[in-house]
């Protein structure tokens, strides 16, 4: 008779970001044991092939390189160094999302560019945060799509959220505003609210993301108090422009990346970091329940180069 050992314990979130952004080639940087200019311009190149941008790329570059210069040095030294300086960059957008217990409910509004995973992004959220001991409200915002709107309500009732919904074709904003007065009635802390999926350069549907901000603030003055962005980490550099589109139309608070799992383009939050310096509130591995996880850049700069854990 044939005796089998238990199964292999899944791998961990962290164990599933550090083989995604292995991808990125990081971890594969040192061609040379001395650190002298070559092996610098080469960590460079490799930064920019990662996303990270130029700016970022060159800063990172010359802080592994300083006082190190011309000098010996491992792979593991160098991995090691890559990540402290990629995390000190990161450190400022670790940020939880924190929500005010005076304003109840607390209106989170969630937009991004068709395919990001918003709508199961704020599932994951709503689940999350009913597990916290939220009571949570779910809009289906969404309502150009009849897929995302049945999606949100699978979600909603995991999370045992209320729901609320309209017509395919409704009206998003006066979808919103229900919701708010519902979310109020039933004395949530939380009202999450999806919107349909809109490319950045769309004048009509940006437009109707500020309606929706105009709407609700019919009802609060001070809603959304928190508009986060959710961005598609395989766009790599188009991220940037995105942020820039959806930062003109509403007033963004924070930033959730999914489909790291999918990407050798990590490094653009490297990129975002530098240049808009907006928090990163969680990051996704794939489509499980638990897959959406706080954002903590050490780990996030540790997977990114393959280096082991900070001490």
């Amino acid at each position: 008779m044939r005796t089998f050992g238990e199964a292999p314990s899944p791998p961990t979130f962290l164990e599933r970001l550090k083989t995604s952004l292995s991808k990125t080639g990081l971890g594969e940087i040192l061609t040379k044991k001395k650190l002298d200019a070559a092996a610098v311009a080469e960590l460079e190149e490799a930064l920019i092939r990662a996303d990270m941008g130029a700016g970022q790329a060159k800063k990172i570059a010359s802080a592994v390189a300083k006082n190190r210069y011309d000098a010996e040095i491992s792979e593991s030294e160098l991995r090691s160094e890559l990540a402290r300086e990629i995390a000190v960059l990161l450190a400022p957008i670790q940020k939880p999302l924190v929500m005010d217990e005076n304003m109840k409910p607390f209106v989170i509004l969630v937009a991004g560019v068709n395919g990001t995973g918003k709508t199961t992004t704020i599932g994951k959220m709503a689940k999350r945060l009913a597990e916290e001991g939220a009571k949570v409200t779910v809009a289906a915002g969404d309502t150009f799509r009849a897929a995302a709107i049945e999606q949100l309500r699978v979600w909603a009732d995991r999370a045992k959220a209320q729901f609320v919904a309209t017509k395919t074709g409704g009206d998003a904003a006066g979808l919103a505003f229900e919701a708010l007065e519902k979310a109020r009635a039933n004395g949530s802390d939380i009202l999450l609210i999806d919107t349909a999926g809109r490319l950045q350069n769309k004048a009509g549907l940006m437009a109707e993301l500020e309606k929706i901000v105009r709407v609700i603030r019919k009802l609060d003055a001070s809603a959304p108090h928190a508009t986060l962005l959710v961005l598609d980490a395989t766009t790599g550099q188009n991220a940037i422009s995105q942020v820039e589109a959806f930062g003109q139309t509403v007033p963004l608070t924070g930033l959730v990346m999914t489909k790291l799992d999918g990407t050798a383009r990590g490094g653009i939050l490297v990129a975002l970091a530098g240049r808009f310096g907006l928090p990163v509130h969680y990051i996704g591995v794939g489509e499980g329940e638990d897959d959406l996880q706080a954002f903590v850049a050490a780990d996030f700069a540790n997977a990114l180069v393959g280096a082991g854990e900070q001490k």
